[in-house]
């Protein structure tokens, strides 16, 4: 929804005008009225994910619908871009990004993610993947590299054609992948539709869903999309040497 709204930010920019009061997103801080209330009026029934102070002073970071914006503290003003510290050169949008996306993937239980690592892991990505996505497939002829080079490789489910179609039928992706989540052994199922085989069909209470469903959440809109342990996005495919220098500057530990 706040996507097809910022289209109108990006033609010509949009004053948004101050209201009442009230709370906005998933932050323990009390957001100006002005703020919560311009946004419903923006983008009527816009599910906000986060709202908190931004680093720009007078202004509120926020993000919801997959995107972030910031929004004027007195509600009239709100801009859609990249918020750079020029001292440092480093994008403060970037940075809320990543904290986000690391929260929310935390929340992500290792039984509802399908786990290709080492016995002892020196670091971790999230892959979100999609059974039929080509660079899919050859970064999972890779991944036997990867934790060679000590990462371990956690994919979650990211059906690119969506989960069903204008029909209301599932589509013909989301219905496989369901399948590889609910066969008996997730991994070889998920490896050998790398290799063109089509699932077994099968049905479960499964997270596919609610996998695409985060995706859209934390901004992702192709695969594979690689997030490294600090939340950082650090590409689509990557070799395993590359692989290697990313998660290397993206380590947590």
């Amino acid at each position: 929804m706040l996507k097809k709204w910022l289209l109108a930010v990006c033609v010509g920019g949009f004053a948004l005008g101050a209201c009442a009061a009230g709370k906005a997103g998933n932050t323990s801080t009390t957001v100006p009225a002005a703020v919560t209330q311009a946004l419903q009026k923006f983008a009527p029934g816009l599910k906000v994910d986060r709202v908190e102070p931004a680093p720009l002073p007078g202004f509120y970071q926020v993000i919801a619908d997959g995107q972030l914006v910031y929004v004027s503290q007195d509600g009239k003003y709100m801009f859609h871009g990249d918020l750079v510290d020029l001292a440092s050169r480093k994008s403060l949008s970037d940075v809320a990004w990543a904290k986000f996306r690391k929260a929310e993937l935390a929340k992500v239980p290792a039984a509802q993610r399908i786990i290709f690592a080492p016995p002892h892991p020196k670091y971790t990505v999230t892959v979100f993947t999609d059974i039929t996505c080509p660079y899919c497939r050859v970064l999972h002829e890779h991944v036997a590299d990867y934790n060679k080079e000590g990462i371990a490789v956690e994919y979650l489910a990211w059906p690119r054609e969506g989960v069903t179609t204008s029909d209301g039928r599932p589509t013909p992706v989301y219905t496989a992948m369901v399948s590889v989540w609910c066969a008996a052994d997730r991994k070889a199922a998920f490896t050998a539709t790398k290799d063109g085989v089509a699932p077994k069909p099968a049905t479960c209470v499964n997270p596919v869903k609610s996998q695409f469903d985060l995706g859209m959440k934390l901004g992702v809109d192709s695969t594979p999309t690689i997030v490294a342990e600090d939340g950082t996005v650090i590409g689509g495919y990557l070799s395993p040497a590359q692989m290697l220098q990313a998660v290397r500057r993206h380590s947590e530990g």
